[in-house]
């Protein structure tokens, strides 16, 4: 595969950077040049959402609700590279891994879950599906057209419908506060940026008392690095029981990391922390500088050959194959899952993780 035609999993996540939407955006900035980072930004939600039902369609995930948020085209599905099929495997599957490990070990008290950027993200669908999911407060920050399109197509799709029922339009966003078993749903059309503002209200249905983790799947990474570690703060010094999920690249500065920041300039995308944080060393710094008492932090490379058992590589292999070993080897090392915690409520991570 010749580097330029090098495929990045940023694709994987989509729009969870500033301008995604879920309030990482630079929506409040009044210059062209900002607005139109923001469009693009928020655009790469659709890459995600079409990576996500690729790996879904192939049998990698299991997904029934990945359909809903992918339109449906002339040419039928769109299906992805198996590097990025597999990208796509893996960093869902370590993020799952974290916060089921979570939530089993918090099963008898009440926690939550805060998604920044979360744009066309069915985690929440899937969590609330579960018969058994008790005591979860999920909330999702997005930019307000995010926000109000997700609104939009849970009232207009049933199989979204039953699982947030009766949704109801708040001010700058929408709630499904009152689901089965003390179960609540917050989505908060908001520029993340203007939580650093002083005049920003409160979010509705935040909870500072109980068990929380907060979730940047390329987000963060979009924003300025002071803004994103700002982000960080405001709900850092607000929980004493928190814990952070990020996944981001990392080694901008090798050859095939140049390579893939130019890729992403020529979609005119920038991700200013990506400098900042160029290393997991430096990633769990600054989890640490954040506050995190307890850091840990795995390349996607690395949680593929440590996380996932021998039987389910094997049938992940059968159900392509993957003739760029070498390709792959590279990009999976150029991201990183790195999380922290501090506090009661994630015992489980310490012991399973």
């Amino acid at each position: 595969m010749s580097a330029p035609s090098i495929p990045n999993l940023l694709s994987l996540r989509g729009s969870r950077g500033a301008s995604r939407g879920r309030g990482r955006g630079r929506g409040g900035h009044p210059h062209s040049a900002a607005v139109s980072h923001d469009a693009t930004i928020q655009g790469t939600d659709t890459d995600a959402a079409v990576s996500r039902m690729s790996a879904v369609d192939l049998g990698y995930l299991e997904d029934p609700f990945a359909q809903y948020f992918v339109q449906n085209t002339a040419g039928g599905a769109v299906r992805r590279l198996p590097i990025i099929n597999r990208g796509t495997y893996t960093r869902t599957t370590a993020l799952d891994r974290l916060i089921s490990s979570f939530l089993s070990g918090t099963a008898m008290q009440e926690r939550q879950i805060i998604s920044l950027g979360a744009g066309t993200d069915t985690r929440c669908f899937k969590l609330f599906s579960q018969p058994s999911q008790a005591g979860l407060i999920y909330h999702e920050i997005d930019f307000p057209t995010i926000a109000s399109k997700k609104l939009q197509l849970v009232n207009a799709t049933p199989q979204l419908r039953s699982i947030l029922s009766n949704p109801q339009a708040e001010d700058g966003g929408w709630s499904s506060p009152s689901l089965r078993n003390g179960c609540q749903y917050w989505c908060h059309g908001l520029d993340l940026r203007d939580l650093l503002k002083d005049d920003t209200a409160p979010l509705k249905g935040i909870r500072n008392d109980i068990p929380t983790i907060l979730i940047s799947e390329c987000c963060l990474c979009y924003l300025e690095t002071t803004e994103a570690r700002g982000v960080i703060k405001y709900f850092a010094e607000k929980m004493p029981n928190l814990a952070i999920i990020i996944y981001e690249p990392i080694h901008p500065n090798d050859s095939f990391g140049r390579q893939m920041v130019s890729n992403l300039a020529t979609r005119r995308i920038r991700m200013p922390t990506l400098d900042a944080y160029q290393d997991r060393d430096k990633q769990q710094t600054r989890l640490k500088d954040a506050g995190f008492e307890m850091v840990q932090s795995l390349t996607i490379g690395d949680i593929w050959r440590k996380w996932i058992t021998e039987e389910e590589k094997e049938r992940v292999d059968s159900l392509e194959g993957l003739d760029e070993v070498e390709e792959w080897n590279l990009l999976a090392d150029h991201y990183t899952v790195a999380w922290g915690w501090r506090g009661d409520g994630f015992r489980k991570w310490e012991a399973n993780v």
